[in-house]
């Protein structure tokens, strides 16, 4: 069980950090996932599978409970003891936080957790097409808010 943790906690965590943005329901749902994969005894293909459940479990958990309060609090980002290496870096982190949670998603799961169009359609139950579109829009609405300088 401290390997999984080890292993998933920060992916998790940002995950559901992404989604909800902020840090107390994201611990919430981190420990939600955790529970949930620890009472599993589902045996996985490759650790990428296993990587795609425990996103996916994320994501689940993190709609209900916005599902649930029907409320987004956020906390000052300054809270989350975020680091960044450079101001830009800062300045995309806040652009990729005031999209839409439908484009956040992709976003994060592209750029930060490395899957492709076709793991991501997996994970979050959209066709290929659609993260397709999702990321183009994603992209344009950060084109604008950052500018043309920002290769995304």
């Amino acid at each position: 069980m401290e390997q999984i943790y080890d292993k998933f906690h920060a992916s998790v965590y940002r995950m559901a950090f992404a989604y909800c943005k902020n840090r107390a329901d994201a611990e919430d749902i981190t420990s939600e996932v955790f529970l949930k994969r620890f009472g599993c005894s589902k045996t996985f293909e490759s650790e990428r599978h296993e990587t795609a459940w425990m996103m996916r479990v994320t994501i689940n958990q993190a709609k209900d409970l916005l599902r649930i309060f029907r409320r987004r609090n956020e906390v000052p980002l300054e809270e989350a003891a975020l680091v960044f290496e450079s101001p830009e870096e800062h300045e995309v982190y806040h652009a990729v936080m005031d999209l839409p949670a439908k484009y956040r998603s992709v976003i994060h799961l592209f750029y930060y957790e490395g899957y492709s169009t076709a793991e991501i359609a997996q994970i979050t139950g959209r066709s290929e097409t659609a993260v397709r579109t999702q990321l183009s829009r994603a992209r344009a609405m950060l084109k604008k808010v950052l500018g043309e300088e920002f290769e995304i």
